[in-house]
């Protein structure tokens, strides 16, 4: 009784000291920043459903709410200034346009890491990268600047971050100067599948799935045009395999993009995915049972996979505008998958950019191995049921057999 007592009295503390409440949140980020316009898309509804989940259903474990609730305020307080920045910029001359850009998206798991990483190191293509992201402001300089204390910070942040979940580097490694996916980008307009990897937030879920995207990409246009101001005149490499719930508002927004989607067995995603979403969640919440995890996440995939299929099927007028890479052949010969979207691009590879894609490939470290792989058999899930689940996913792609792990 003592236990349960001491919990309530905790909790209770917890809800008053870090609440997750969405006029609380945007009357502290207003108060702290002396602003309180938040530009377009409008913050609303979307950060009252998630504050509302993320308190209802998510299951925050104290420190995990605390965090999230730091997280919210550091992202609303980060908008406000980016608008206001922006608010300025309008009266000077024409933003440079983004032209071509590439997007790599897929199942997760599915090598999209590894491929955008490859492809950043032609230094002819242009990834946002993970402290650009996190401290946009003011927009970077031409060129790389490695003094800039924003990737201290970040750095710092992540390292942190590694402490509070040492898991992850053994499911998704990431550094300061490392490509960053649209998600977190995303996250700015409080339209994100970020918060539905890192928490359990169904109702806002399924509000997400439900909503148009076209705003959300039209922000990232602009926060990719902020990001740019310096430098134009690289093509723009992004990814997120999240990118498969919004093709037609990125097609809207970015009309002459090319999509780069990989593939990979469905059975051997799930795997992986499960690890990842686990390490993640821990952070913030209570664990769930894997079997639930299990579930939701098989689920997630399945429509996911149908979502992309139907949208190519739709538009075979866009059929030109897709470039489908597997995984087992992207991990076989990155140099040949990588010439391959180089041609169909119609752009040259230079020889310096294939050295360093060719360095590159020789000294990545395969992933730290967990100490203990659980089986879909463990998580009551049946790896012959999902193969046929996934069978018109795989005869539409050509996909068969187990695929090793990334190297």
């Amino acid at each position: 009784m003592e236990t349960t007592a001491s919990t309530t009295l905790s909790e209770t503390l917890c809800r008053r000291l870090a609440p997750l409440e969405a006029r609380a949140l945007r009357a502290g980020v207003c108060r702290q920043t002396g602003l309180c316009d938040f530009g377009n898309p409008p913050i609303e509804p979307a950060l009252s459903i998630l504050t509302s989940s993320l308190d209802r259903e998510a299951d925050l474990h104290p420190l995990g709410r605390f965090l999230m609730r730091a997280h919210l305020r550091s992202l609303l307080a980060t908008r406000l200034r980016l608008v206001q920045d922006w608010s300025r910029q309008a009266k000077s001359p024409a933003i440079v346009p983004i032209k071509g850009p590439l997007f790599i998206t897929g199942m997760p798991r599915s090598g999209s890491t590894f491929l955008h990483e490859l492809l950043a190191q032609d230094p002819a293509n242009r990834m946002p990268r993970v402290w650009e992201v996190m401290f946009p402001l003011p927009a970077p300089a031409k060129g790389p600047n490695p003094r800039d204390p924003r990737i201290r910070r970040a750095a710092a942040c992540l390292w942190w971050f590694r402490r509070l979940a040492p898991q992850a580097d053994s499911v998704h490694p990431i550094r300061a100067g490392t490509p960053q996916e649209c998600v977190a980008i995303h996250s700015y307009t409080l339209l994100s599948e970020e918060f539905i990897a890192t928490c359990h937030v169904p109702a806002y879920e399924s509000f997400l799935h439900a909503t148009d995207l076209g705003p959300t990409y039209a922000w990232q246009k602009r926060f990719l045009q902020h990001l740019q101001a310096e430098s134009p005149n690289q093509r723009w490499v992004l990814k997120s395999p999240d990118h498969v719930y919004g093709l037609a508002s990125l097609f809207s927004v970015f009309p002459d993009a090319v999509v780069v989607q990989t593939h990979r067995n469905p059975v051997d995603v799930l795997k992986s995915s499960l690890r990842l979403v686990e390490v993640l969640q821990r952070v913030f919440a209570r664990p769930r049972s894997r079997q639930q995890i299990g579930l939701r996440e098989t689920r997630s995939l399945a429509d996911a996979t149908e979502r992309f299929i139907r949208f190519r099927e739709d538009h075979p007028g866009l059929a030109g505008r897709f470039i489908d890479v597997k995984y087992l052949d992207l991990v076989a010969d990155p140099l040949a998958i990588v010439r391959g979207i180089y041609c169909q691009l119609g752009l040259p590879l230079s020889e310096p950019a294939a050295e360093a894609m060719r360095r590159f490939v020789a000294t990545r470290s395969r992933y730290p191995k967990p100490r203990k792989v659980h089986s879909l058999a463990d998580l009551g899930i049946d790896p012959s049921a999902e193969g046929r689940r996934f069978q018109q996913y795989c005869s539409r792609f050509g996909i068969s057999g187990h695929q090793p792990r990334p190297g």
